[in-house]
């Protein structure tokens, strides 16, 4: 959730020896700084005491320690104690950091997502080494250079499977149908990691595209999706950052820029320390300036989000659409440390073009962390957008229209399970009763017994009561606890998430399950709805 990547200074260390490497989180408390006089003495005392304190362990404690991780772990405390968005990124997490940054990472080319103590294939990427050797969307990874991933999560294998180019990873895959798993040894690649995933058009002239994070690439991204929406007649954007943590300050302020006539404010930030105080404005010949925009946002939508989000509102370009955002007004400044470490320290706040600061109380980190509502508004920084507009600070993004995002108790529990994913890989493999019959794209009406009651995938596909039955079936196979009651509450969602994943898996293709999806999204259908509203701010002086 960092929106500051340039490493703006490197930090230089030295231990005396590795049995002391632990001494290294003193040195670098010792040069982290260039302190005044009047506070060097007491600077001075502290790093004595650490010292002390890791002879003290060093001669003393049961056992041999970790002394890296000690260090590590020291770093982070420090850290914490300053607020919840500055923190120690190990040499792992430098690496995934910097990979999400660039857009581009070294491994097999595979999503993968955990489905209780599974680690599941959710989809291989085309072009990629996992795509080549046939791996498929549903298959079992159920080890990783010999070792079980029943209890690793996705992340920590994801970390395992990605690597230096030219390395190897072995994976065993266990594959429905297959008697016996598949070993496979992958030579890692370079692999694109889109931060635009997803645009297609909902209707005839209204196009959607979803922002994943922002990284190096993203707005060159955008600008390719949007040319190809352009040409298939899109005229109005639904730009959706939901569940979007953040990533590069630099991208937020330069999507913002595409939809800016020249000099109106995008976003400033100011620090302790002046050097860090910038203003950012719109510059001229964008192409974007007069399309009619509405903006997506959640409790998930953090950091840079926020300041596009926040420069859209203010200027009263567009209206945004869903829940208060995170509220995360922060920015964080990578610094290098040696062994290929770093750390992120908060650096500045930033503020929308109204002046108002958008971040949370973080005085709890526990409620923080854990969303935490906004203060009441008469506690809260108030300022104006550009037509005169009410805008408060100290709580996220406000939508103009909200609408939740809450899933009923039993669709998380399906989604947890993977039961929806699992489902539809069933159906598109014919192994679920009304599968069998079921007329799939470019299949034709020949191989039916009765083609008025096959499902059939065609632009009128919808999830029917047969379907539902099927799915019951499905979920009573593979011992899956619902409720008939809970059913009854979550069907709408339950509907909503089986034609997104019974479309992906049948024309194997992701984006045609979600544009299924999001054409049914309550917070998507209300963007719809006030879109007109969206056209009357273009037109307003």
């Amino acid at each position: 959730d960092w929106i500051s990547l340039v490493p703006s200074a490197t930090i230089n260390y030295s231990r005396s020896a590795m049995k002391r490497k632990i001494a290294l989180f003193v040195v670098m408390l010792s040069v982290l700084l260039v302190l005044p006089a009047s506070l060097e003495d007491d600077w001075s005392r502290l790093v004595k005491k650490m010292s002390n304190l890791i002879t003290m362990i060093e001669d003393n404690y049961y056992q041999d320690v970790d002394h890296e991780e000690m260090a590590f772990s020291s770093i982070r405390g420090m850290l914490q104690t300053l607020d919840p968005h500055s923190y120690f990124l190990d040499p792992r997490q430098l690496m995934v950091m910097q990979e999400d940054y660039q857009g581009k990472y070294s491994g097999l080319g595979i999503l993968i997502q955990k489905h209780d103590t599974r680690l599941v294939v959710i989809s291989p990427i085309e072009g990629t080494p996992a795509y080549r050797l046939g791996i498929r969307s549903g298959d079992v990874i159920s080890h990783i250079n010999g070792e079980s991933t029943e209890n690793i999560s996705s992340y920590d294998a994801m970390l395992i499977l990605r690597g230096e180019k030219g390395t190897t990873v072995e994976i065993t895959i266990n594959r429905a149908g297959l008697d016996k798993p598949i070993h496979l040894t992958i030579k890692r690649e370079e692999i694109p990691l889109f931060s635009v995933p997803y645009a297609f058009l909902l209707n005839d002239d209204t196009g959607y595209i979803f922002i994943r994070n922002f990284a190096a690439t993203t707005t060159q991204e955008f600008k390719e999706k949007m040319k190809t929406l352009v040409g298939q007649g899109m005229t109005k954007l639904i730009l959706d950052m939901r569940g979007n943590t953040g990533g590069t300050f630099a991208e937020s302020v330069k999507l913002s820029d595409e939809f800016l006539p020249k000099g109106k404010k995008i976003v400033s930030i100011r620090g302790r320390d002046s050097t860090f105080n910038r203003e950012f404005a719109a510059l001229s010949g964008k192409q974007y300036e007069d399309i009619p925009l509405v903006i997506l946002i959640n409790q998930g939508t953090a950091s840079a989000p926020e300041i596009v989000s926040g420069a859209i509102k203010d200027n009263d370009r567009g209206l945004i659409v869903g829940e208060d955002s995170w509220g995360k007004g922060l920015v964080q400044t990578v610094f290098s440390l040696a062994d290929n470490a770093a750390i992120a320290l908060t650096t500045a706040k930033y503020y929308t073009p109204s002046g108002i600061s958008i971040q949370r109380d973080y005085s709890s980190f526990e409620d923080y962390r854990y969303y935490r509502p906004e203060a009441p508004e008469e506690e809260r920084q108030v300022g104006y957008t550009s037509g005169g507009r009410k805008v408060l600070g100290q709580g996220g993004i406000s939508p103009d229209y909200t609408v939740t995002d809450d899933f009923k108790p039993l669709t998380s529990s399906l989604l947890l399970k993977g039961a929806f994913f699992g489902y539809a890989r069933n159906f598109a493999d014919r192994k679920t009763p009304l599968s069998k019959s079921a007329v799939f794209p470019g299949q034709g009406n020949g191989k039916t017994a009765s083609s008025e009651q096959a499902i059939v995938f065609d632009g009128r596909f919808s999830v029917n009561d047969r379907i539902l039955d099927d799915f019951k079936l499905y979920l009573l196979e593979e011992k899956i606890d619902f409720e008939n009651g809970g059913f009854v509450v979550a069907v709408d969602q339950i509907r909503q998430w089986l034609g997104r994943e019974l479309i992906s898996s049948v024309y194997d293709d992701i984006e045609v399950g979600i544009r299924f999806y999001m054409q049914r999204d309550g917070t998507v259908r209300k963007a719809l709805d006030v879109m007109p509203e969206a056209e009357n701010l273009l037109r307003s002086p």
